[in-house]
């Protein structure tokens, strides 16, 4: 198919021609239901044969159907660019030094027309060139370690990313940035607290929910709050800064473990868990919430554990699981199992044996809950003490996916599971909290007369 009218066939393709309209071509289309102007787009592949994409001024884009359109207008024409040129960052002796490892994700990210998905495309170099404002902060120098989506993360990427931060901690480095697709932020979050333990210095995980090409996007903003905390804060910790409220006022700071992604598309979607963040950042300033961190020091040291034991499973409890899912785990050579039970730590009487089995077998099984919020308590039914008899471990209020991390990283050191335990019920970075505030725990229910009146009185 002729770059002309790239990716489009059958009607849509007709329409073009028709009219004599090309992708890529600044455009006028009325239609039965209106006139748009704008960009026509490249389709994918894949799509349909009966519409037409336009880019609106807005930046939006919008599938017009054939059948409505009355008459087509070419105004102009762009050439795509698909790349951001890249610029050498200028450097000034007075300002942090702050290194930025990128890994993909959606803060390094360009649509692809081909597919019509968004796909790691811009080097870390690309983003001085797309964000300027980085050098009001620091001396930025880039490295592009990966460039794969978030879910493609896994503990070969943990273990590299821990070496290189480390060797950058080493030489002096005042803080370090970490671009990463948000879907797993958190996993990555948590296993750095562990695999690199009082660092000097702050080490800041940070994407965005929304690709560069949208005019929603809070990539620069994450990116410039960042790069902010890396270079001037004091929290030498594993940090996750994203948006806090669903505006640009301000980013959160989460602590690494007990950070969660808790909405597919919004961009206020991290929340931190059963605590409360660590501070607020814009751009004029970095402000603590919370007091007992981690300080940032003149150091170059670090305790930097980069192992993990890939033969770990986090299972999500559910009625009527069956005891095949934990013994096909056991058999196929699993040496730890995370389950986020019901209530206070709980699973069906079916699944005991298979229980008993594998602790039998010597795999470790830790009992998380899946309702997020609150604690492990296995002593106040019957239920829970009967699982603990048969060597499920209660693994207090660490998060699921923290203690699925944590326990990859405990027995990536020793297969002792005594060492494994003392290793996994000891805190690290908070991951552990002796009690959750009062404030760790809120969920506002829309509709109710509270929240409704609380909306009408802080939203403009």
């Amino acid at each position: 198919m002729s770059d002309l009218f790239k990716g489009y066939k059958g009607e849509a393709l007709a329409a073009l021609k028709k009219f004599n309209v090309r992708v890529w071509s600044e455009a006028q289309i009325k239609t039965t239901r209106g006139n748009f102007e704008g960009i026509i787009l490249p389709r994918s592949e894949n799509d349909d044969e009966r519409h037409i994409v336009l880019k609106l001024i807005t930046g939006y884009n919008i599938g017009i159907t054939v059948e409505t359109i009355t008459g087509m207008k070419e105004e102009g024409y762009k050439e795509a660019h698909y790349k951001i040129p890249e610029k050498d960052f200028p450097y000034s002796p007075e300002k942090p030094n702050v290194k930025l490892f990128g890994t993909g994700g959606t803060i390094a990210s360009r649509l692809d027309y081909r597919t019509g998905a968004v796909i790691p495309a811009f080097s870390p170099g690309e983003l001085y060139g797309a964000v300027p404002e980085l050098a009001d902060i620091c001396n930025l120098t880039t490295e592009k370690l990966f460039a794969v989506f978030s879910e493609n993360m896994g503990p070969q990427q943990y273990t590299t990313l821990a070496k290189a931060i480390g060797k950058e901690i080493e030489n002096g480095i005042d803080g370090v940035v970490i671009g990463h697709g948000t879907d797993t932020m958190h996993h990555t979050a948590a296993a750095l607290s562990y695999m690199i333990q009082n660092p000097p210095v702050p080490i800041v995980v940070v994407g965005s929910q929304r690709s560069s090409d949208r005019p929603s996007s809070d990539a620069a903003l994450n990116l410039m709050h960042a790069c902010k905390t890396a270079a001037e804060s004091d929290i030498a910790e594993v940090l996750v800064c994203m948006f806090g409220p669903t505006s640009d006022k301000y980013g959160l700071l989460h602590r690494g473990t007990r950070v969660r992604k808790m909405h597919s598309s919004y961009r206020s979607t991290f929340r931190t868990i059963g605590d409360i963040p660590l501070a607020t950042v814009d751009r004029q300033e970095i402000k603590l919430i919370k007091q007992d961190y981690n300080l940032r020091r003149k150091d170059k040291k670090a305790k930097i554990t980069p192992v993990f034991e890939e033969r770990v499973a986090l299972v999500y409890y559910y009625p009527n699981m069956q005891p095949d899912i934990i013994d096909s785990l056991v058999a196929n050579g699993y040496k730890g199992i995370v389950i986020a039970g019901t209530g206070l730590g709980h699973v069906n009487k079916p699944v005991y044996p298979a229980i008993e089995r594998a602790t039998k077998a010597g795999v470790a099984i830790y009992m998380t809950v899946q309702t997020l919020w609150g604690y492990v308590h296995m002593f106040v039914y019957d239920t829970g003490r009967d699982l603990m008899a048969k060597g499920i471990i209660p693994s207090e209020n660490l998060l699921p996916e923290v203690a699925y991390v944590k326990l990859g990283w405990a027995l990536g050191q020793t297969a002792d599971l005594e060492k494994v335990k003392e290793l996994m019920l000891t805190p690290v970075n908070g991951d552990i909290t002796e009690r959750e505030p009062y404030d760790g725990y809120l969920i506002f229910q829309g509709g109710t007369p509270e929240i409704k009146e609380f909306l009408k009185s802080n939203l403009r």
